[in-house]
């Protein structure tokens, strides 16, 4: 499908996508930049599922093509938030008195996440992946560092065709791949200041790692979410939306 390539074409872009705060303010980003653009969603066994279902209307709300990856990682990998048996803390302070990584760290998940992104990529002519990486308020995750992204960057160009792309312009189906990391020097407060702007919707959008729909307000997503609302001085969208639809 590509062999007619001649000239300049636009860049597609894959964005992976929960549809918490900080992907949803990525695809909106992205959004405004790239076309052809997707919306990657992962339903690896997360304790908080319900971030899939919210994440597939969030997209078709925009008109975004949505692919829904399963992926069976509970009882595979070692996580609080795949059911592993260890608790989650109440906060992020909480949370950050754990010996090594937090108990809610998915081992190497972004780096399984991109790799799968790639493949998809590559498969559609989509040389950016986008993502909503941010290590201002989680340093404790080791798959969302700078050199991080950088590594593994380099691993998706060496592992795909993107290998002999040469000089091939961005747009071009057989470009090298980047990871685009928009928000990865932003706290949450900048975060979601930078999504209002670009009229994002968080409504729907869910960050608790306790899986309901209605935030539990004690676990370090929640604690870190619901700080940056009071320091913008503004509501949640999202308890806001729950209170007027009778669920809190």
């Amino acid at each position: 499908m590509f062999l007619g390539y001649n000239g300049p074409m636009k860049q597609g872009a894959i964005v992976l996508f929960s549809g918490g705060i900080d992907s949803t303010t990525a695809l909106y980003w992205a959004r405004e930049r790239f076309a052809p653009l997707r919306a990657l969603v992962f339903d690896y066994g997360q304790l908080h599922g319900i971030e899939v279902t919210l994440a597939r209307g969030a997209a078709a709300r925009l008109g975004i093509e949505c692919d829904v990856v399963e992926l069976p990682l509970r009882g595979l990998l070692a996580s609080a938030l795949l059911a592993d048996g260890r608790p989650i803390a109440a906060s992020l302070a909480e949370s950050r008195r754990e010996p090594g990584p937090p108990s809610t760290y998915v081992p190497f998940r972004n780096g399984i996440f991109l790799a799968i992104a790639a493949a998809c990529g590559e498969s559609h002519g989509c040389r950016r992946l986008v993502t909503g990486f941010n290590s201002v308020d989680s340093p404790d995750y080791p798959d969302t560092s700078a050199a991080f992204v950088r590594k593994m960057t380099a691993a998706v160009n060496e592992g795909t065709s993107a290998r002999r792309a040469g000089r091939r312009p961005p747009g071009h189906p057989g470009a090298r791949f980047k990871v685009v990391t928009p928000l990865a020097r932003l706290n949450k407060r900048e975060i979601i200041a930078l999504g209002i702007g670009l009229g994002a919707d968080y409504s729907h959008s869910v960050s608790c790692y306790r899986g309901g729909e209605v935030p539990c307000l004690r676990c370090p997503s929640c604690d870190i979410r619901s700080r940056a609302f009071a320091e913008l001085g503004m509501e949640d969208p999202l308890l806001l939306r729950l209170r007027q639809e009778g669920k809190t």
